[in-house]
């Protein structure tokens, strides 16, 4: 079993093991990996799902490892400074919030 879009879900080969008969696949290898990555492809796009809830926002968290993975070059540098950097501010955010809580706790 492969990861996919929610936890404990099958991969997309196991999940939907036609899809190379739709219509914008029907023709192509389905052990082609250009057409298995243009599937993946269709799938990603036609995955729409509550982007409210904490599975959405892990799913999407998940769509971007995978996307900062395919990259490469100053592409894929530039998604690790991203991430870095969204980690640095809820490092400061807790930080400052510790902080604010224990000057309020002990009164000064």
């Amino acid at each position: 079993m492969g990861v996919s879009g929610t936890i404990g879900e099958p991969d997309d080969d196991e999940r939907r093991p036609d899809r190379f008969h739709e219509d914008e696949l029907l023709g192509l290898d389905p052990e082609d990996p250009e057409a298995r990555a243009f599937a993946e492809h269709l799938d990603r796009i036609r995955r729409s799902g509550p982007g409210y809830t904490v599975e959405g926002y892990v799913s999407g968290i998940q769509d971007f490892a995978e996307s900062a993975n395919r990259l490469g070059g100053h592409r894929r540098l530039t998604a690790g400074i991203l991430v870095l950097l969204i980690m640095l501010g809820v490092a400061v955010a807790a930080w400052d919030t510790v902080v604010f809580v224990l000057q309020h706790w002990f009164g000064e």
